[in-house]
């Protein structure tokens, strides 16, 4: 073939591949809200998660509030953390709240045998807590003792909160320091009460929730009828349909005296128990094995929506994803039941999939929390002593501020497959939505570690007149933030204009954009 029939033939194919994949935003269809409560935390007394996480003590030497880390709490404020889900987990169904009350050094100590067996000093208690809350501008979603504990305590512990009127416990809270009621939003009733928190059949699970449903209120004046305390239910673990089934016809058939509001369900990205995979040095194998696995979340949202909606059409109940995340095998040298892993890109990825799962199903999961909050599991941040690091994880919820409390807006498009030997998974994702102030979000993430994604949005409506945004990506799809490199993964301003009136992005591999979008 002649030499310019073969330079031309090598142009066109550029000119082919160069082609940007369509995406259509369908601004003038709105859908629900997107609600903040779906960037939720998870804090458990589990490893460094509140030790050394949150709580150093009022005596130490790293810069705190009565014993809160300073650092810890900017750092967290800038995520407009909307809850934070405390004490557990599986402590929470050992935990008796009245050991966490008084002076510090007179508190007893006990031991925590679901995680590692170590001792808990209780020096961070419900004050603490409540304390920590306020520091980071977030709200409380209690977890109460089902599996060990009584309905009585669950009920004094609500008034010792909550109560206005100088009852004997409202007289003892204001004698540790807080005259006025705290504020409760969120109360689960029990955790994992299948499992851990008691092994329990969905039918005596429900002889006790409607016990503590009725008897555990909330007496704070301001948390009356229309912003009244929202129960939490324990839902399933992953595929067990049967529990949500049995839960949601009792709700249906439910009588004056208990309700509930939201029912949790459990699904960590697993690919295999026990926890094999490594959290770092992992292959490309490995990488597409665990985002094939965490991409089960549509699947099971969507089916377990399906069973609440036969019992609830109006959706009053909200699906409440309140343990999430990659669970891998502990860092080599770490304590036992300390969950300690590290945090890569490939988390980054894993975490903005599946938020995106939880807008899209706006109408039911109006609560989530990632697991955990700090050192732990798939954490936003690391401590080591005096030193902080923020993960990739940190970054996607920094980066996603913008759809807390939007209102989400369609996107089609078909960017097509990943595949990594004999798993295939999409190329890329994305959601949008308009915020509170009507400004307009794209999130686009890129699963493929290898190639670059082109998109032309089109805003069928919209005038566009800029957009500008943010990447993040780092070298590799195990690349980590560590102490002595902490910005190996951070966002960086993304590769995006606008052309013709349609934004072109260039989403680089194995990456997370968000763009904000000028009308």
């Amino acid at each position: 073939m002649p030499r310019f029939h073969c330079l031309a033939l090598f142009v066109l194919t550029l000119s082919v591949r160069a082609q940007p994949v369509p995406l259509t935003v369908e601004a003038g269809k709105p859908g629900p809200k997107i609600d903040r409560n779906i960037f939720g935390q998870f804090a458990e007394h589990l490893g460094h998660g509140v030790y050394e996480g949150i709580w150093v003590g009022p005596d130490s030497k790293i810069p705190n509030t009565r014993g809160i880390r300073n650092d810890v709490v900017t750092a967290l404020r800038a995520l407009k953390v909307p809850n934070v889900r405390w004490p557990g987990g599986c402590f929470a169904d050992e935990y008796h709240w009245r050991k966490g009350l008084g002076p510090l050094a007179q508190r007893p100590a006990t031991l925590n045998p679901n995680w590692g067996g170590v001792i808990e000093p209780n020096t961070f208690g419900t004050h603490e807590f409540m304390d920590f809350i306020a520091q980071i501008g977030s709200r409380a979603y209690l977890s109460i003792n089902v599996g060990s504990g009584t309905v009585a305590e669950a009920a004094d512990w609500l008034e010792y909160l909550t109560a206005a009127q100088p009852t004997a416990l409202a007289k003892e809270r204001a004698a540790n320091g807080h005259p006025a009621p705290y504020e409760i939003p969120y109360l689960g009733i029990g955790n994992e009460s299948w499992d851990c928190g008691g092994n329990m059949t969905p039918d005596f699970y429900l002889s006790q929730m409607k016990m503590y449903a009725r008897f555990v209120r909330n007496f704070n004046p301001s948390q009356q009828k229309s912003n009244e305390m929202l129960k939490i239910a324990v839902g399933p673990n992953d595929a067990k349909f049967e529990w949500t089934e049995a839960v949601m016809k009792a709700y249906q058939a439910r009588q004056w005296s208990w309700d509930m509001h939201g029912l949790s369900l459990h699904s960590y990205t697993v690919v295999k128990w026990p926890p094999a995979y490594a959290s770092t040095g992992f292959s490309a194998a490995e990488y597409a094995r665990v985002l094939k696995s965490t991409l089960v979340m549509e699947d099971l949202v969507t089916r377990h929506s399906a069973i609440m909606d036969k019992y609830d059409p109006q959706k009053r109940v909200a699906l409440v994803v309140d343990e999430w995340g990659a669970w891998y095998a502990k860092l080599p040298g770490s304590p036992e039941g300390f969950l300690m892993q590290q945090n890569s890109l490939r988390d980054a990825v894993l975490a903005a999939l599946n938020l995106n799962i939880f807008a899209r199903h706006a109408d039911r999961v109006r609560m989530a929390n990632i697991a955990q909050m700090i050192n732990v599991l798939q954490a936003m941040i690391f401590t080591e002593k005096e030193k902080m690091l923020l993960t990739p994880t940190y970054h996607v919820f920094r980066m996603y501020v913008p759809f807390q409390d939007a209102t989400f807006v369609p996107v089609a498009f078909d960017a097509g497959r990943y595949t990594q030997g004999d798993i295939e998974l999409p190329r890329a994702d994305a959601i949008a939505a308009r915020d509170t102030a009507g400004k307009l979000w794209l999130a686009v993430t890129n699963v493929d570690p290898e190639k670059p994604l082109d998109l032309a949005v089109s805003l069928p409506g919209v005038s566009v007149k800029g957009a500008a945004g943010e990447t993040l990506t780092g070298p590799q799809v195990d690349s980590v933030n560590t102490f002595t490199a902490p910005n190996t993964v951070t966002p960086q301003a993304a590769n995006v204009r606008v052309e013709a009136g349609r934004v072109v992005l260039r989403a680089q591999p194995k990456s997370v954009s968000v763009i904000a979008i000028r009308e």
